[in-house]
C-alpha cells in the first residue's frame, strides 16, 4: 500500500487486516486451526497501516511490511515458510533470516515460497520437487530462503503459480521456472515440442507476447459465470471410465463487471478482486473463502458484504483461504472532557441579575420594572 508523504501531518485513515476461509494449519493467522466462514479481524499482528503486500499459498499465508519485515504463518511441512524447520506455525511470525535484507514482495505457491528483495534479488524456499525454487541442482526442499543465483538482471516483479513461478526484470524481460505446467501443456499439445519455460527447473526466458487471459475450468464458478452450452463440459477419462464431465471453457473471455480492478487475486479454485475499494469474491466456497457467510459455491463476483463499511486496499488468496487489508471508516471526533463538558454546561445556564440591576417581573399579563 502507497501512501502520499505529503499527508504526513493529516490523520491517517485505520486500517485492519482480516482472514477468512480454510484454517486447517493455522494460515489464517489466527492463531487456531478451525475454519471461519465470515472476515475476522487479526488485532495481534503488526500495525495494519504499514502492511504493504499480502498473499497464500496451499496452506500458508505471508505479510510484507512497509519496512520491508516478512511475516508468515501456516503450513511449514516443506519450510516453505523460510524459518529454518518444518513446524506449522498459526499466527503471523516474522522470517528472522532476512531481517537484515529488505523485502519488497513475496509470492507463495503450493508448497514453496518466492521472495523479492528491495535490491531485486529474488530467493526461494520450500519444496523444490517440481523445479519452482529455480535452484536446478539444489535440495528437494529448502527451509530457509536461498537466492536464486541464474537471475543475474535486477527483478522488479514475481507471481508464483502452483508448482511454478515467474520473474520480471527491469528491462521488461520474463523468465519462468518450475515443470508445474508441463503435464497441461502436453495435453493442450500433443505430440508437440513444449516451451523450454514450460519445462525448466531454472529461470527460462517467455517469449510470449505478454498478454494475459483466463480461462480452464469452471466447476465451482472459479471463472466468474456459468457455463451453458454443451460445448463447455468435458469428459474426463479415469481407467478405462469417464468421470463425472467437468465444466471448462477453452476460449478466454473477460468478466465486464471487473472492469476497472485494481487488484485481481486467485486461489485454488476461488478468486478475489478489488473494484472501486469493494472486495468482490466468486468461485469455491466449500470453507467460507468467499466471506458470504456460507459454504454455497459463488457463481459470479460479488461484494462481501462484512467488508462493505471499509475500502479495501490489497487481496490475497490460498488454496482455500482469503486475506484483504481495509481501510476503516475515519473515526468520529474524540468525546469532550468532563471539565470542557461542565464549562459548557456553565456557559448555557441563565445569568440571574443582581439586585442592583434593573430587571423585568412578569405578574401576569401586567410587566413592572423595578430599580
Amino acid at each position: 500500500m502507497e501512501r502520499d508523504p505529503g499527508a504526513s501531518n493529516a490523520t491517517p485513515a485505520p486500517t485492519a487486516l482480516f482472514a477468512w476461509g480454510a484454517n486447517s494449519y493455522g494460515q489464517l493467522g489466527l492463531g487456531h486451526k478451525e475454519d471461519v466462514l465470515l472476515p475476522q479481524r487479526l488485532n495481534d499482528f503488526c500495525k495494519p497501516v504499514c502492511v504493504r503486500r499480502i498473499t497464500g499459498g496451499g496452506g500458508h499465508s505471508a505479510v510484507v511490511t512497509d519496512g520491508g519485515s516478512l511475516f508468515v504463518c501456516g503450513l511449514n511441512k516443506d519450510g516453505q515458510l523460510g524459518l529454518g524447520h518444518t513446524e506449522d506455525v498459526l499466527c503471523f511470525t516474522p522470517c528472522k533470516s532476512l531481517l537484515r535484507c529488505p523485502i519488497r514482495q513475496v509470492a507463495c505457491g503450493w508448497d514453496f515460497t518466492i521472495i523479492l528483495t528491495e535490491h531485486g534479488q529474488v530467493l526461494s524456499c520450500g519444496s523444490n520437487s517440481f523445479g519452482q525454487l529455480g535452484i536446478p541442482h539444489g535440495p528437494q526442499r529448502c527451509l530457509v530462503p536461498r537466492a536464486i543465483e541464474l537471475l543475474r538482471e535486477k527483478v522488479v516483479s514475481i507471481a508464483a503459480g502452483l508448482r511454478h513461478a515467474l520473474a520480471a526484470t527491469v528491462s521488461g524481460i520474463v523468465f519462468q521456472w518450475g515443470t508445474g505446467l508441463a503435464s497441461s501443456g502436453r495435453r493442450l499439445c500433443p505430440g508437440q515440442t513444449l516451451p523450454l519455460f514450460l519445462t525448466a527447473k531454472e529461470p527460462s526466458r517467455v517469449t510470449e507476447t505478454g498478454k494475459v487471459f483466463t480461462w480452464g475450468r469452471a466447476d465451482y464458478g472459479q471463472l466468474g459465470r456459468k457455463l451453458e452450452s454443451p460445448e463447455g463440459w468435458k469428459p474426463e477419462e479415469q481407467g478405462s471410465h469417464l468421470r463425472c464431465s467437468r465444466p471448462q471453457k477453452s476460449t478466454p473471455s473477460s468478466l465486464h463487471c471487473l472492469t476497472g480492478a485494481t487488484e485481481v487475486s486467485c486461489g485454488s479454485e476461488h478468486n478475489l478482486a478489488v473494484v472501486g475499494g469493494t472486495c468482490c469474491s466468486w468461485g469455491w466456497n466449500e470453507h467460507g473463502m468467499c466471506g458470504d457467510g456460507g459454504e454455497a459455491h459463488v457463481w459470479a463476483p460479488k461484494p462481501v458484504q462484512a467488508l462493505r463499511s471499509a475500502s479495501v486496499v490489497l487481496v490475497g488468496c490460498g488454496a482455500g483461504h482469503s486475506l484483504a487489508l481495509c481501510q476503516l471508516p475515519a473515526l468520529p471526533p474524540p468525546a469532550a472532557s468532563e471539565d470542557a463538558r461542565s464549562q459548557e454546561a456553565m456557559e448555557r445556564q441563565p445569568v440571574l441579575p443582581t439586585p442592583s440591576q434593573s430587571h423585568r417581573c412578569r405578574n401576569g399579563g401586567l410587566v413592572t420594572e423595578t430599580l
